[in-house]
């Protein structure tokens, strides 16, 4: 069996206690990942201005306050320079527009971390990150536009110029939740493996293309894809569907909450699964460097799991109970 790799997600944290201690999307953060060892790859959100400059946002819509006017701008409409002028400015004399998030519940509060850092383009991020650590690109769109083919390879070009001009060595995968981008980006170019994300079934959207992961096999095989980055509860709502991804060549990742809890990951582990994205970075990196060490103390047993010819701490009926476990955890709220 294949060893399971880890990359860090947008908003990982070193510890898993306490408030984020740098914002998500930052060189700061990136910086932080690549001095853990154990990652493989840190996943970010490119999106593109509006005079087509490629940078690291996570949202569609990025909000300040001015007086008591709260004022949201879209991304993709801001010049560059209007883009970097939120939040922590790289010049000291330069006067910086506060950064506000809107949360899942529609609260919207001051972006809070231990620490801070400037907005950045992807091309800062090639230059003065670690090639060490690899790049799992995701090209961001608005769920809810209708993409023109022209605004969709100007934004794919935009990424593509300043990946073929500064990425040298380094490992780069692209994914996104948008099928017709990830087919222009499969067209556009064959160096680096394009993957298509799926929420797995546990979300609804009106592109059919977007709704199971059966559908999102028939994508990468339709668009000669190279794999599948699914939400973790869609994996566990339907197992076959890495089988049958397997069967395709195609790589299967996956994110989500529950890729914090580690018996959660080394159940994807067993069934097949090639990656996990994760926000807890430290206690899921070791306990999945844990998979490859032998148990001496149950090496004699005959219940014990074995990877890689080697033995793991769960007997069967340890595992049985993470097996009617899973199910449980699928179903709350994330």
């Amino acid at each position: 069996m294949m060893a399971l790799r880890v990359a860090a997600s947008p908003g990982f944290r070193i510890a898993a206690v306490g408030a984020a201690r740098e914002r998500e999307n930052t060189l700061l953060s990136f910086g932080r990942a690549a001095d853990h060892a154990a990652l493989a790859f840190v996943e970010f959100d490119v999106q593109v201005t509006k005079d087509g400059c490629p940078v690291i946002f996570h949202d569609d819509f990025i909000l300040t306050q001015k007086t008591e006017a709260l004022y949201e701008r879209r991304v993709t409409d801001l010049l560059l320079e209007e883009f970097l002028s939120y939040g922590v400015q790289k010049e000291s004399h330069k006067v910086s527009k506060p950064l506000l998030r809107r949360m899942e519940d529609g609260r919207v509060l001051t972006w809070n971390t231990q620490e801070d850092d400037s907005l950045c383009t992807l091309q800062e991020v090639f230059e003065r990150v670690s090639p060490r650590l690899g790049f799992n690109i995701e090209l961001k769109f608005d769920d809810n536009i209708i993409y023109p083919r022209g605004n969709l390879d100007h934004a794919v070009q935009a990424v593509l110029q300043v990946v073929f001009q500064y990425a040298g060595n380094r490992p780069i995968f692209f994914s996104t939740f948008q099928p017709d981008a990830a087919r222009i980006t499969r067209e556009l170019q064959s160096v680096y493996p394009v993957l298509f994300l799926t929420e797995g079934g546990t979300a609804k959207h009106n592109d059919s293309r977007r709704n199971s992961l059966n559908d999102a096999i028939r994508v990468c095989q339709e668009y000669e894809l190279h794999g599948i980055v699914s939400e973790a509860r869609g994996v566990f709502k339907n197992p076959s569907a890495i089988l049958k991804a397997q069967e395709s060549n195609l790589a299967f990742l996956t994110y989500g909450q529950l890729n914090n809890v580690w018996e959660a990951v080394y159940v994807q582990h067993l069934m097949g699964v090639n990656g996990v994205i994760v926000d807890l970075v430290e206690e899921i990196s070791n306990a999945v460097a844990d998979l490859s060490k032998p148990d001496l103390s149950q090496s004699m047993s005959s219940s014990s799991v074995g990877i890689d010819g080697k033995h793991q701490a769960f007997s069967q009926q340890q595992l049985g109970f993470l097996l009617r476990l899973i199910p449980e955890l699928i179903q709350q709220p994330h």
